[in-house]
C-alpha cells in the first residue's frame, strides 16, 4: 500500500483503520488474559478525556508544560506513598515496564561507577526476571550472571550469593515475576545487595498496581517494597492493574539523590543545555495525564474494588484449572497471574501449546512460555463475567485436543517482522 498521493476523507481513513483490527485479539470482551487492561466504562471515559486534552503536549521541556511536570510529580508522590517510599523518594513517569527497568539498570551503573569506581559492571538476576534486564545489559555493557529458581518458581538466593563480587552493580527481584506469578524474597535480595554496596531493584511493574490493594484485602503478600531495607530503585507500571491506557510507568528510586544516576546531563552543544530523565527525548503529556486522570478517579477504594474483582476470578480460575485432570498452575502465586501446564503427576498428557491452539479457535488467547511449557494468563477486570464461560471451553478444548501435539512450537513473545 502507497501513501496517497491525495489526502482520503477522515471517514474513509477511519474505516479502514477499523478493517485492520479485524483480526486482533477481542481484549474488550474478556477474552485476552493480558496486554490490555480495562478498568471499566468511567475508567475508559475519563483516561479518552484526558487523552483527548494531552494528545500533542510533550514532555521534552516541562518548562513549556508546566502542567506535565505537576502530573508527573503528584503520579510519581502517589506510587511512592502507595509503595511505602520514606519521605525523599523520588522517581520519573517512563513509557512502560521495559524503560523503567532500563532507567532502573543505567542509575545503578553510574552509581557504581561514581561511588566505587566500577569499571566492568555486572548484574545478578534470576532466571525468572524479565527479558528487559538482559536488554538493558545488553545497551548498557554489563554482563548478566543468572541463578536459578527454586523448585517454588522464587529466585534461588543462595545461588545468587556465589554470582556477586565487587564489580556488582545491582541484584533484582520481582514481585511478582511474571512467569509464574511468584514474589521473590526480596529481603535476602536486597541484604545481598547491600553486602556489596549493589543497588537493588525490585521489578514490580506487574505488582505495583495490585499487591498494595491485594494487602488491603487481606491477601498474605510477602515484603517487597520499600519497607525492605535495601530496596533502591522500583518499577510500577501504570499502563497494567493501574487500568492507565497504554504507555506509562513509573520508576522511583529511594532518595532524590539516588535518581541523579538516571538522569542524562549535556551542557557542550549549540543547542543549550540538554537534560534527559530517561531514555526518551520527547514524550507524549497523553499517557502521563491519562494516567493521572485514572488514578483520581479510582483512588484507592476504586483500585481495592477492582483488585478484589480481580482475586475472585483469578481464584476461580485457579479451581477451575486444578478440576482438570492433567492441567495444573505452576507456583503458589495467589494472585493475578497464572501458568497453567501439564501436570506431570497425572497420567494424563496434555500438549499445552496444542490446547492454546484449541482455545484461539474460541477465541481465548494467552501468551506461550517455555520451559516448561505453559500457558500464561493475567486476571484483570477486562476478564470479569467470562471466567465460567472461559473454564467451560477449557473443558471442551482438552476433550478435543487428546493427545494430540501442535505443531507450532513458537513462544514468541516480541515485535518482529
Amino acid at each position: 500500500m502507497s501513501m496517497p498521493t491525495s489526502g482520503r476523507s477522515i471517514d474513509d481513513v477511519m474505516a479502514d483503520l477499523a478493517a485492520k483490527r479485524d483480526h486482533d485479539v477481542r481484549w474488550e470482551d474478556g477474552r485476552t488474559f493480558g496486554m490490555v487492561y480495562d478498568g471499566g466504562p468511567g475508567v475508559k471515559e475519563v483516561a479518552e478525556r484526558a487523552a483527548a486534552m494531552y494528545l500533542h503536549e510533550n514532555a521534552l521541556n516541562t518548562m513549556a508544560f508546566p502542567s506535565l511536570r505537576e502530573i508527573q510529580s503528584d503520579v510519581v508522590g502517589w506510587t511512592a506513598e502507595l509503595l511505602h517510599g520514606p519521605e525523599g523518594t523520588a522517581g520519573f513517569l517512563t513509557s512502560g515496564g521495559t524503560e523503567s527497568i532500563l532507567c532502573g539498570v543505567k542509575a545503578a551503573r553510574e552509581r557504581a561507577r561514581k561511588e566505587r569506581g566500577v569499571g566492568q559492571p555486572n548484574m545478578v538476576l534470576a532466571s525468572s526476571a524479565h527479558a528487559a534486564f538482559h536488554k538493558a545489559a545488553h545497551l548498557f555493557g554489563i554482563e548478566t550472571r543468572v541463578a536459578p529458581v527454586r523448585p517454588d518458581w522464587t529466585a534461588d538466593v543462595d545461588a545468587m550469593t556465589q554470582l556477586v563480587d565487587d564489580n556488582t552493580v545491582l541484584v533484582v527481584g520481582s514481585a511478582p515475576q511474571y512467569p509464574q506469578g511468584v514474589i521473590d524474597d526480596i529481603p535476602a535480595i536486597a541484604a545481598l545487595a547491600t553486602s556489596v554496596r549493589a543497588s537493588c531493584h525490585v521489578d514490580a511493574c506487574m505488582g505495583g498496581f495490585f499487591l498494595p490493594f491485594a494487602e488491603r484485602l487481606g491477601r498474605d503478600v510477602a515484603p517487597w517494597d520499600f519497607r525492605v531495607d535495601g530496596v533502591t530503585t522500583i518499577s510500577a507500571d501504570v499502563h497494567k492493574l493501574g487500568y492507565a491506557p497504554k504507555g506509562v510507568s513509573v520508576i522511583l528510586h529511594r532518595t532524590k539523590e539516588l535518581r541523579k544516576y538516571q538522569t542524562f546531563v549535556f551542557d557542550d552543544w549549540l543547542g543549550g543545555f540538554y537534560a534527559s530523565p530517561n531514555l526518551q527525548g520527547s514524550r507524549s503529556g497523553l499517557p502521563m495525564a491519562a494516567a493521572w486522570a485514572v488514578m483520581q478517579h479510582l483512588g484507592i477504594d476504586g483500585y481495592v474494588g477492582l483488585a478484589q474483582s480481580v482475586l475472585a476470578n483469578a481464584d476461580a480460575m485457579r479451581a477451575g484449572i486444578a478440576e482438570i485432570d492433567g492441567l495444573h498452575v505452576l507456583g503458589d502465586g495467589g494472585f493475578q497471574l497464572i501458568a497453567m501446564a501439564n501436570d506431570p503427576e497425572s497420567d494424563v498428557e496434555i500438549d499445552v501449546f496444542a490446547l492454546a491452539d484449541a482455545l484461539v479457535k474460541r477465541r481465548w488467547y494467552h501468551d506461550r512460555q517455555t520451559p516448561p511449557d505453559s500457558l500464561h494468563s493475567t486476571v484483570s477486570n477486562t476478564n470479569d463475567g467470562v471466567i465460567e464461560e472461559y473454564l467451560a471451553d477449557l473443558r471442551l478444548a482438552v476433550g478435543e485436543v487428546g493427545t494430540s501435539r501442535a505443531a507450532n512450537r513458537s513462544t514468541t513473545y516480541a515485535t518482529l517482522e
